[in-house]
């Protein structure tokens, strides 16, 4: 009789240590939200003090997209320092675990936690080990080795595991993945009350996993809110900006054509080469400077033109009518063009004013780039994509553009010119991209090739 009360409070003292332990960790998994340092937490736990409960522990997490098990962390009772206590030591129910930054570091340089993350289990029901814990939501226990031969229990022997016990870890009837513990050195055998400690201890892991999880989540959409509101209050005071800049240049305008005309009006009426001649050619030509910067800048704040408003355009036309508009500064800089136009028509959907401001703005670039003489190619040529698609290409010899320009060039206001406005080829892209259009450049042979590529309109739709 005494011997069986005996055995009854060894029994009734483990109990009441077990949930003292739970009621510990309870306390523990709700002092932090760092899913990191929640999972060495967990670990650490199990595998930690004078008497450990198991020698090694592994936690695998489910990843809904691969439909795998992916390793995390893996901790030993060599490599699991004692837990830190948070509160009275005396009283388990008044304290929790803690863990430093330190040991969370060594923890997972070690050689078995490296091999462990480096572990990916698929989920294909092939393993009747993981189908019972993943797919069953059981507990799995081993009395003898693993020899089955499929990948799952491969991946757990390259571990050193044969017997051992794994639990899933449970949230609200969600699987997220699980925990599997052993005794490889001592080799000491898993009991079933090891095993029913074990699920108590990983279902309320689950939760704090969970939470974590959520926690991190709600964290992130808020940084993305906060970014997200901090585009759009940036966005309006650009907007806001820009709408004032439009004003001033237009208003700025008028009196500037005043100006101008009246300068170029007294160089009618002075001796040209005297001091006042000079001094009016000079205002003639800032103001014309001015004007163009305003009517870059008026052209780029505008509003981008709809789509169903335009009509069909010939480019060979356009490009014709630029080369002509462009004949002056050909000649003055000694500047030679070829062009190759075979296999037209070329017809696209857009607004032919728009377009000539495209080609004519990229080969006035190309004729400032030659100020010496050189040659000018442009070509046309169909790319046969989901839609027929056109290619225009103008190169030059200019010497081509610097490399840590070339990616800044489409950007609005930056100029490679000391008087440049930084706009005329923002304003290309923008007219390219409302006619569905793309624009590139790269630098080949002796100069810049700009390639610009536009939607052809079908030959049943002319």
């Amino acid at each position: 009789m005494e011997a069986q009360n005996s055995l009854c409070c060894t029994a009734t003292d483990k109990n009441l240590t077990e949930l003292a332990l739970l009621y510990q960790f309870s306390n523990t998994l709700l002092s932090t939200i760092r899913l990191n340092k929640l999972i060495h937490l967990i670990l650490t736990a199990l595998t930690s003090g004078r008497s450990p409960l198991f020698e090694r522990a592994m936690l695998f997490l489910y990843n809904e997209k691969s439909h795998a098990l992916q390793g995390m962390l893996g901790v030993t009772n060599e490599t699991s320092e004692s837990l830190i206590v948070v509160g009275n030591s005396e009283n388990p129910l008044g304290s929790r675990w803690d863990i430093s930054d330190e040991i969370i570091a060594r923890q997972r340089t070690t050689d078995f936690c490296n091999r462990v993350k480096a572990t990916r289990i698929d989920i294909d029901g092939s393993c009747d080990i993981i189908s019972r814990v993943m797919a069953q939501n059981t507990s799995y226990h081993a009395e003898e080795a693993v020899t089955d031969n499929c990948p799952a229990c491969i991946s757990l022997r390259r571990l050193g595991v044969s017997i051992f016990a794994a639990v899933p870890l449970l949230s609200r009837d969600k699987n997220l993945g699980m925990i599997a513990v052993d005794n490889p050195v001592s080799g000491n055998r898993i009991t079933l009350d090891d095993l029913h400690f074990l699920q108590l201890f990983a279902h309320q892991a689950g939760m704090a996993v969970e939470n974590s999880m959520l926690y991190n989540r709600i964290e992130e959409a808020h940084c993305n809110l906060r970014d997200a509101r901090e585009r759009l209050v940036r966005g309006e005071r650009l907007a806001a900006v820009g709408e004032m800049a439009a004003k001033l240049a237009h208003e700025l305008k008028n009196p500037l054509i005043t100006i101008g005309g009246f300068a170029r009006r007294l160089l009618k009426t002075l001796v040209t080469g005297s001091r006042e001649h000079r001094y009016a050619d000079t205002i003639s030509k800032e103001v014309g400077r001015l004007e163009k910067m305003l009517t870059d800048i008026l052209t780029f704040a505008s509003k981008p033109m709809i789509c169903f408003n335009y009509v069909n355009c010939d480019l060979e036309e356009i490009l014709e009518e630029c080369f002509e508009i462009c004949s002056t500064p050909l000649e003055d800089n000694s500047i030679r063009l070829f062009t190759s136009f075979t296999g037209g028509p070329w017809i696209v959907l857009g607004d032919a004013h728009q377009l000539k401001q495209v080609f004519l703005n990229l080969i006035l670039n190309a004729c400032e780039s030659m100020e010496h003489g050189g040659v000018i190619e442009v070509s046309l040529q169909k790319v046969f994509l989901d839609k027929n698609v056109v290619t225009i290409s103008i190169s030059d010899t200019g010497g081509g553009i610097h490399p840590d320009m070339m990616k800044r060039i489409f950007d609005p206001f930056f100029s490679t010119k000391p008087q440049g406005t930084g706009l005329g080829l923002a304003i290309v892209k923008r007219i390219l991209l409302n006619h569905n259009g793309t624009v590139e450049v790269a630098n080949e042979g002796q100069g810049a090739v700009f390639k610009i590529t536009l939607p052809l309109v079908e030959l049943n739709e002319l």
